[in-house]
């Protein structure tokens, strides 16, 4: 396929046909007339030797095609948007726009707290929006990272894009003040006899998996969706947990628990900004990979847990 040949134009509004599923709706969103939106959707329907919408009573369902489209058109526009949009020159002082990270909210929490302050400070035009993602992202990273100008996440997980890193972390485990069971150390014995509370999605705890390979299984009791429900989890229980050394420091002194060293060496985590190669000439992402660099390794200075702008 030549793209010199194709009419970007036809982008936008098989995204919104496909979204909207009427004609009138999905000329609407894009400013064409529905005369204007029908043409688009012949032509459409030529290119791709497939009817996209049948009619299905009074409204249209789509086809095979058109549902597989469907899933890819939303991350194509946005990719698209984002590449005719970079800049060549950026004044952060002046600058209006909107970041979007990808992230847990470990890393939000860790790293985009000092990230915000320092946007606030230099660039006040400047909004930042950190997004969670779900366990899909390993399988639909291209998608994930072309609609966002990055996504914070350790080593280990993905590779093949662009990266910068910026703190290393440690592991430590989890328990609580009162537990009746646990002094001052934990065994191997210890990990594999009490219960567990979990983050849900393991590829970002690789120390998780690294148990397996001593041969302790985790009996999980409880999993959550994000990394600071973890003390909750674990105050007042049995339970035990895994959490970043540097979220730990955030969390422990108003939760009821307490870190103790791992009985293992986990493998440190090293958090790192991901993003889209499209963006790499971008003076704005230019700028943002900077200041990034520039909190993180603020982050790295003994003593300091949350850097200043």
């Amino acid at each position: 396929m030549n793209l010199s040949t194709l009419d970007l134009n036809l982008v936008p509004a098989l995204r919104a046909l496909l979204e909207e599923r009427n004609v009138t709706r999905a000329g609407a969103r894009v400013g064409l007339s529905q005369p204007a939106m029908s043409a688009a959707l012949a032509r459409l329907r030529k290119h791709f030797g497939d009817q996209l919408l049948t009619r299905s009573g009074n409204s249209y369902t789509l086809t095979p095609l058109g549902a597989a489209l469907l899933t890819m058109t939303g991350p194509a526009c946005d990719l698209l948007e984002r590449v005719f949009t970079c800049q060549a020159s950026f004044d952060p002082a002046t600058a209006e726009r909107e970041f979007t990270l990808l992230s847990s909210d470990y890393a939000a929490a860790v790293f985009g707290t000092g990230l915000a302050r320092a946007l606030h400070a230099e660039a006040p035009g400047i909004r930042l929006r950190f997004q969670q993602v779900g366990p899909t992202l390993v399988d639909s990273i291209t998608d994930f990272l072309g609609a966002a100008d990055g996504l914070l996440l350790p080593h280990g997980v993905i590779t093949g894009y662009p990266f910068l890193d910026l703190y290393t972390d440690r592991w430590v485990c989890l328990v609580a003040d009162d537990h009746p069971e646990v002094a001052d150390t934990l065994s191997l014995d210890d990990l594999s006899r009490l219960p567990w509370a979990v983050y849900q999605r393991t590829h970002d705890t690789p120390a998780t998996r690294q148990l397996a390979l001593l041969g302790v299984e985790p009996r999980v009791e409880v999993s959550v969706g994000t990394f600071q429900l973890l003390p909750a989890m674990v105050a007042g229980t049995r339970r035990i947990a895994l959490i970043q050394e540097r979220l730990a420091t955030l969390l422990v002194p108003h939760g009821g628990v307490r870190t103790l060293p791992c009985p293992f060496d986990p493998v440190p985590l090293t958090e790192a900004l991901w993003w889209h190669p499209a963006h790499a000439q971008d003076a704005a992402h230019q700028w943002l990979r900077g200041t990034a660099a520039r909190v993180g390794a603020g982050l790295q200075q003994p003593g300091r847990q949350l850097p200043d702008a």
